[in-house]
């Protein structure tokens, strides 16, 4: 199968470090390769792939420096180089949101899109009324709750290359945070849950960005200097900035616990199954996909305030660390995610019917 993968320009496939999208893109079209299907992938040109690379930019977008004011010709661009291009392919699988949804009433292959962020705002709204033929993708069931009459297609839930993650049955006295610092995924929270159960904490987080005019990133620098800045003071707390590769396998599975104090409803959360390929347990606020990606009293706790999880920290010995491990293999695989996937490329090939273009009057 000749199968486009169209990932965002923002940040290189795979990550240096941060970047959840971009890591699943890399994972996806990488199994594609391997299984023996023709891969094209639309990305930055510092990307690294086993599929044939087409350089929408040349690096990426978040990586200039001075840094750029206005991304929005760069989503253009990659739009432009698939449009160009999107009948050499049986499949179109785009991962650039609601940015790419446009591409799929252009004619040729099916096109599928995968959302990879938050539907609960209301500017997306019209969107998505308007796209309502666009058949979807969801990362998880919760991430549907906005949209639900959407033309969804199928959940998919992300895949991890097994070999990048190493299960340690022993582990190190210390909580982890893993993220970046925004007010939805709780640092601060994190910091006071750990301090408040006598715990060490280390934090492996992406910084704001740089781009101050945008008024999310201003909110991060408002939250990193007035919330999460006060409370890195003291040996039990260490920030250690973003993580990768085999520093992150080090990070995550000699951690006792992953702390996921989050107050938004997160898609999906890839840091969860990572911390569990590593053996590590997770404990989390209830909110988004935490209850479909964690068994409560199995592969960690769900709680619904900071007091509840603080109180959970002492019961993490309850929690069997090969069975978190033996979870993420039965369900957050690369193998299982590329068969879904590949189940949903061949059922949108198959109602494929070739139409005349309509008039216009």
């Amino acid at each position: 199968m000749r199968i486009a993968q169209v990932a965002p320009p923002l940040e290189s496939v795979p990550p240096a470090r941060y970047g959840g999208t971009e890591r699943i893109v890399a994972t996806l079209t990488n199994e594609l390769v391997r299984r023996g299907h023709d891969v094209t992938l639309f990305a930055s040109g510092d990307s690294h792939t086993r599929a044939r690379l087409v350089p929408v930019v040349e690096e990426a977008a978040w990586h200039h420096r001075p840094p750029y004011r206005d991304m929005a010709p760069f989503w253009s661009l990659t739009l432009g180089r698939l449009l160009r291009d999107m009948n050499h392919f049986d499949i179109v699988h785009s991962h650039l949101d609601h940015f790419g949804l446009a591409a799929a009433r252009a004619g040729g292959p099916p096109v599928i899109t995968t959302l990879h962020g938050r539907l609960d705002l209301p500017e997306l709204q019209p969107l998505f009324r308007e796209y309502s033929e666009v058949p979807l993708v969801s990362i998880s069931n919760s991430q549907r709750t906005p949209i639900p009459n959407a033309n969804w297609a199928a959940t998919v839930y992300h895949g991890l290359d097994l070999d990048e993650y190493t299960f340690r049955e022993r582990h190190r006295r210390y909580l982890a945070f893993l993220g970046r610092i925004s007010p939805e995924k709780g640092v601060a929270a994190a910091i006071r849950i750990a301090r408040r159960a006598g715990m060490p904490i280390r934090i492996g987080a992406r910084m704001p960005l740089p781009h101050t005019e945008d008024p999310n990133t201003r909110r991060d620098w408002a939250y990193y200097e007035d919330e999460v800045q006060p409370l890195l003071e003291g040996p039990a707390v260490e920030l250690i900035g973003q993580v990768g590769g085999k520093q992150k396998d080090d990070f995550l599975g000699n951690a006792a616990a992953l702390l996921f104090p989050i107050s938004w409803p997160e898609p999906f959360g890839l840091v969860m199954p990572e911390a569990l390929a590593c053996g590590t347990p997770v404990l989390a606020l209830r909110a988004g996909s935490v209850p479909e990606i964690i068994t409560d009293g199995v592969t960690g706790f769900i709680r619904d305030t900071e007091d509840e999880l603080v109180e959970a920290v002492a019961r993490i010995r309850e929690i069997d660390r090969a069975r978190c491990r033996a979870e993420v293999e039965r369900r957050y695989t690369a193998r299982v995610m590329t068969d879904n996937y590949l189940n949903v490329y061949e059922r949108l090939s198959a109602q494929q019917v070739v139409k005349e273009p309509a008039t216009i009057a």
